[in-house]
């Protein structure tokens, strides 16, 4: 910086700070030479600016051993920090603070006048910028490690439910046997609608009963013919019978759900399933679980999101074997668990995919959506075969055309990318890189209309766009379910839950 300049602007700041009035103090910033329009927060910035001007003068005050000088800014500065407080507003400020304003400007004009030095004054700011940059560095990785902590914890009345659901479900003896033995006499007839192609099926993997209560009940709210709705619901063997318990005492009448344990999926095996083959290897173990060390920290949070236990859950890869899990079906429209359902989704079926396996929404609108995003392209076996500026797409609401993912031989693809990445070297974990390489050339772009994402970690999305969409997904950590949810999106969710079920006032009332 031209030392003029800089001796100029440390002039302009110490005589406006020692006449400071309410005529500038609204308008004056201690860092510019310049004079701006009055602002709502501009006196707590000349207060803060003037405290990072006296810590430095501080600094230098007690090296040279100007010891009355160093106690009397380091007052000053106590006492703006006390009239700051937790102000974010001018008008939030103690009643003090102008006189504290005041004070502090005879305090760095004195400073100035005795101490000041164009070298050491810059010195001293580079010190405390790269300081003051490093505990940022520090707290930015902090907050990503508890943002990631909370986001996979369950929350207590999350968990008093399905505990409630799988104790009636093994103790309630005669619902159940009435519900098994109403299932018996009607197997051939829902199996006849399970495997019906006239009908609109729906596939939902998920261990979270609210959640998946949630996405059945918006969209049979807003279905023109429910009863041609049919809801196919994977969940694992832990959740299998809180699930159960759900739909057997609130089935979304008229249309029909059918639960059923990924455990009874004998195909699914780690002869057969890379992912599986993958998660029995030490390496693998070891890259997730080592996040539950604090020192994982030190590796920076650039990896974080993907330590999660959903993706050691096969119910997130499950959606990469739709044609196993439903052999007799010609279209599936696939749900995430973390959606609500707007619109009547219909139309989508009668939706030409002109050959094209994945119907999905492009995310490209915004750059960084692209292929380069979420794809190794330093690798050559990526680099090779896709476009970095591909536009990506968003899983968790998609139509496929289960006879073309067959023909196009859809499954084997994934798996030989899959057992390329057995080292993480093509991309990091997760789901949707590995879907824009499966589908890669065979997604067609759906409307913008039908899928509007970002409710689970952008504050920013566009109210008029969730109104009007089909689907609302909340990607993200901040789930509807959890406390870190953005409040002005949870309405979207929770008017769909059933607030009037014993088990939801139980365990939520509790909670209050």
């Amino acid at each position: 910086m031209d030392k003029e300049v800089e001796l100029h602007m440390q002039n302009m700041a110490t005589n406006s700070s020692r006449n400071f009035s309410n005529k500038v103090r609204a308008s004056y910033n201690i860092w510019r030479l310049e004079i701006h329009h009055t602002n709502t927060d501009s006196t707590l910035r000349l207060m803060k600016d003037q405290i990072i001007m006296a810590k430095v003068y501080a600094t230098i005050a007690h090296s040279q051993k100007q010891s009355d000088l160093y106690v009397l800014l380091m007052k000053c500065i106590k006492q703006s920090k006390a009239a700051i407080g937790d102000a974010h507003m001018d008008h939030e400020l103690d009643s003090s603070a102008l006189e504290r304003a005041k004070a502090m400007g005879h305090a760095l004009s004195s400073a100035r006048d005795i101490l000041y030095n164009s070298g050491e004054v810059s010195r001293r700011l580079r010190v405390m910028l790269q300081s003051t940059e490093l505990n940022i560095d520090s707290v930015k990785k902090q907050n990503s490690f508890l943002v990631q902590h909370a986001a996979k914890t369950v929350p207590m009345p999350l968990h008093c439910l399905h505990m409630q659901l799988t104790t009636d479900y093994y103790f309630r003896d005669g619902v159940i046997k009435e519900y098994f033995r109403d299932a018996s006499l009607k197997e051939e007839e829902d199996k006849a609608k399970r495997e019906d192609k006239s009908l609109y099926h729906y596939a939902i993997f998920s261990d979270n009963v609210l959640a998946a209560s949630v996405v059945v009940r918006s969209t049979v709210t807003h279905a023109n013919e429910p009863e041609k709705h049919v809801f196919h619901v994977v969940t694992d063997r832990l959740n299998f019978a809180a699930m159960t318990m759900w739909f057997i005492s609130h089935p979304p009448l008229p249309a029909t759900v059918h639960v059923e344990n990924i455990d009874n999926f004998k195909w699914l095996n780690s002869s057969y399933c890379s992912v599986l083959r993958q998660l029995e290897s030490a390496r693998i173990k070891e890259y997730y679980f080592k996040a539950h060390d604090p020192s994982s920290l030190s590796d920076g949070n650039e990896n974080l999101k993907y330590r999660n236990p959903k993706y050691l859950s096969m119910l997130n890869h499950l959606r990469f074997y739709m044609p196993e899990i439903h052999p007799k079906l010609d279209k599936i429209l696939f749900l995430d668990d973390d959606v609500v359902v707007q619109k009547d989704l219909t139309p989508l079926w009668e939706v030409d995919l002109k050959g094209m396996v994945n119907g999905a929404v492009e995310t490209c609108k915004e750059s960084f959506h692209r292929f380069d995003t979420y794809l190794n392209f330093s690798h050559p076996k990526i680099s090779e075969n896709f476009d970095p500026r591909a536009c990506g797409w968003a899983f968790g609401m998609n139509m496929f055309d289960l006879k073309e993912w067959k023909k196009q031989n859809i499954t084997g693809i994934y798996h030989y990318w899959q057992d390329l990445n057995e080292d993480r070297k093509l991309w990091k974990l997760g789901t949707l890189p590995p879907g824009l390489i499966t589908f890669y050339n065979l997604t067609y772009p759906l409307n913008r209309t039908w899928h509007v994402l970002g409710l689970g970690y952008d504050p920013a999305v566009d109210l008029a766009e969730i109104e009007n969409a089909a689907v609302v997904h909340y990607n993200g950590n901040y789930k509807p379910w959890l406390d870190l949810a953005v409040s002005k999106y949870k309405p979207y969710w929770s008017k769909y839950v059933d607030l009037d079920n014993s088990h939801i006032q139980h365990c939520y009332m509790s909670e209050r």
